[in-house]
């Protein structure tokens, strides 16, 4: 099957883009008025489609229910100054749902499929756009198994769907964290850095015990010996070490985040010495003591930069400096906005603009 640009669309005959409070958006809490369906049957991807958001018919033995094979991605599409939609990324986020699929044995996105659906449903839910600076329309694609048998097996049916929700800044103040030492997130070998649903169902109970305690998320140490950092919750983590940008390095339990090689390809552009490399707790300990760390900040799609106010090790709280208008994270994250917006020249071929 050839997909094309023309993607079918059945438009909702209700919408509900009037019960949306776009100034009180807080993160996924409205979906938008459509959605994207394609199936995936006999070998190959069928009869993707808009249709109005709603409820899927789905059997209760459907084989994501039971086994985990469900993938996604995170995305967002923003307004830009000259009235088009950029959508941040594309290519990588559509590279990077590939290798989380691959990893779960599931059937690769096309880039044709994806690209044109992506597109197919931001034009036609494009009203849903927020326009207050910080503000932006979510896009979540998932992949997930929905052929019905109880049996252990890789499924040969499956759904791809891509939903869409304006959202405010993900995280609206500085946050404090808890280094977990007890808990695991992911361990080499695993699937730590494929965007899989269990990765997140698994990370719920501690990160609601660190909430209890009043803390926002935890920083995930290595499985083996919980002495090395990984990554944050839904961010991955980023210090200012020494004056230089400092972030552990990937490796399979760590999720290749498009918006963290965003800030390492712009901090090396801003002349910023930066360093992928295992980070230990007691150098960070260290580094608060003797005060060469002066920033830490959380990255991700959600959250894109996120100060982090305070690091709690072994019960002891850490407080990072107030950011300022000269911090780097700030300058990074203005840089990257003014890309997006197109108020900068895009070098890298970054955004992929809607008209």
């Amino acid at each position: 099957m050839t997909l094309t640009s023309s993607i079918p669309v059945k438009r909702t005959t209700q919408s509900r883009l009037s019960t949306v409070d776009f100034s009180n958006l807080g993160f996924g809490n409205y979906i938008s008025d459509h959605m994207l369906v394609a199936k995936y049957d006999k070998g190959t991807w069928q009869d993707p489609q808009i249709i109005p958001y709603g409820d899927l018919m789905m059997s209760p033995a459907m084989l994501s229910l039971h086994y985990g094979q469900a993938v996604f991605e995170g995305m967002k599409a923003f307004h830009m100054k000259d009235g088009g939609i950029n959508v941040f990324r594309v290519e990588r986020h559509h590279k990077r749902l590939n290798r989380s699929l691959e990893r779960m044995c599931m059937p690769a996105i096309s880039e044709e499929l994806f690209v044109n659906g992506l597109e197919a449903i931001v034009k036609t839910d494009a009203d849903w756009i927020p326009k207050d600076n910080g503000s932006s329309l979510y896009l979540r694609p998932v992949v997930f198994a929905s052929e019905a048998k109880l049996g252990v097996k890789v499924a040969d049916q499956y759904l791809f769907v891509i939903l869409t929700s304006p959202v405010g800044p993900y995280f609206s103040k500085p946050v404090r964290l808890k280094v977990e030492l007890d808990y695991v997130r992911a361990a080499e070998g695993g699937t730590g850095f494929a965007k899989c649903a269990g990765n997140y169902g698994g990370a719920f109970y501690p990160t609601q015990q660190a909430r209890e305690q009043g803390f926002d998320q935890v920083i995930w140490t290595d499985a083996k010996e919980h002495k090395y950092i990984d990554e944050s919750g839904a961010m991955n983590i980023m210090f200012v070490l020494d004056n230089k940008l400092v972030t552990p390095a990937l490796s399979s339990s760590i999720l290749d985040g498009v918006t963290r090689n965003t800030i390492i390809t712009l901090a090396k552009d801003m002349g910023v010495t930066v360093e992928e490399r295992k980070i230990s707790i007691e150098e960070i300990e260290k580094s608060f003591k003797n005060k060469t760390l002066t920033e830490a900040f959380g990255a991700g799609t959600a959250a894109v930069v996120s100060p982090i106010a305070t690091i709690n090790i072994n019960g002891m709280d850490y407080h990072l400096p107030e950011v300022k208008a000269d911090s780097f994270q700030l300058r990074v994250k203005n840089k990257l906005g003014e890309i997006r917006s197109g108020a900068a020249p895009d070098t890298y071929n970054w955004n992929h603009v809607i008209k």
